[in-house]
């Protein structure tokens, strides 16, 4: 004669084991850009420059880390994650790269009115690893004057060699790409006389 079990044991039984696999599942790492030296406001500051936060192409706007694996295939990572939104944090450390770069210059959000200041607003296009090696930050910045009128837009691309493999390295290398960026902006700025 046969014993069968139980219905509700042969159920509690199958709720364990599903239980017992899915707490082995790890949660993803969480990274966030290298942090940028604290830059205190100048008081005597002769100019205001407004930042915007960056339009991300919309493949970027993820949680996950992009890695290209060939010309056309990008992966968003699963397991190795922004701790914080990628357009937060690029324009947290474009305010700040600038302010370094710029010491007359008051680096501010734009938000509110502010009607003497210039104002940056940039597009990113690439913000990755690629398959070679290599942390890619390219798009486009846009200048605008007190009135809205464009003063200046211009591309950027900045690309930065990975020291070794591994997400850690590729989020120092996409930091070292993003401080390039903003020292590509400042010298165009100067340039152009805006300070």
């Amino acid at each position: 004669m046969s014993r069968r079990l139980p219905l509700s044991l042969l159920i509690m039984s199958v709720c364990l084991l599903l239980s017992a696999c899915a707490s082995s599942v790890s949660p993803p790492a969480r990274y966030m850009l290298p942090a940028s030296p604290a830059v205190s406001t100048q008081s005597n500051a002769q100019a205001t420059l407004q930042v915007r936060a960056p339009r991300l192409a919309h493949y970027l706007d993820v949680d996950g880390i992009v890695m290209q694996l060939d010309d056309i295939t990008l992966n968003e990572a699963r397991e190795h994650q922004w701790a914080e939104g990628l357009g937060r944090q690029l324009e947290r450390a474009l305010r700040a790269g600038l302010a370094a770069q710029l010491p007359n210059v008051q680096v501010v959000r734009a938000e509110g009115n502010n009607p003497d200041a210039l104002t940056l607003s940039m597009e990113i296009d690439q913000f990755q690893g690629r398959y070679d090696g290599v942390a890619v930050a390219s798009g486009q910045w846009q200048l605008r004057g007190a009135d809205g009128e464009m003063l200046a837009i211009k591309r950027f691309t900045a690309e930065t060699t990975l020291e070794q493999d591994g997400y850690p390295a590729l989020v120092r290398s996409l930091g070292a790409s993003w401080e390039d960026v903003a020292a590509q902006i400042v010298q165009q700025l100067r340039l152009g006389g805006y300070f």
